[in-house]
């Protein structure tokens, strides 16, 4: 496992995909998962805290149940969102990390910041993206 310094910040000047920046994309994607899940047991506690006190007025409990719809919603994306980061760390390993799934061109660490589960370069999702309006 390859040390970086706190403050290592990826470029474009230096040799794409070395050992400081895997680690640094690995990080920061093991980080994002773990703030996840501490959201995701927190919501849980809540929603279990929130059932043992039923509302008996009526606008109440359809108030509290559009919340709780909407914080369920909520933790699917994130669920979601998880296997894409769990999918990322895997890419990492086997080496496919950073280089899109279209056209095995890099993608931009600028992307990869903005977006660290990125599979495709940004031309390749605009491309994906107008075909989805064609098609609607």
């Amino acid at each position: 496992m390859t040390k970086i310094s706190k403050n290592y910040k990826p470029t474009k000047k230096e040799k794409f995909m070395n050992a400081k920046m895997k680690e640094y994309f690995r990080i920061k994607l093991i980080d994002w998962k773990k703030d996840l899940l501490k959201e995701s047991s927190q919501t849980l506690a809540n929603l279990q805290k929130e059932e043992n006190t039923a509302k008996p007025d009526v606008t109440d409990r359809a108030s509290e149940e559009i919340e709780r719809s909407f914080e369920l919603r909520t933790r699917d994306r994130e669920r979601k969102l998880i296997n894409k980061i769990d999918s990322a760390l895997k890419r990492i390993e086997d080496g496919s990390y950073g280089y899109c799934d279209e056209t095995g061109e890099p993608i931009s660490i600028k992307r990869l910041e903005a977006r660290p589960v990125a599979t495709l370069s940004l031309e390749a999702q605009e491309m994906h993206e107008k075909a989805e309006k064609k098609l609607n």
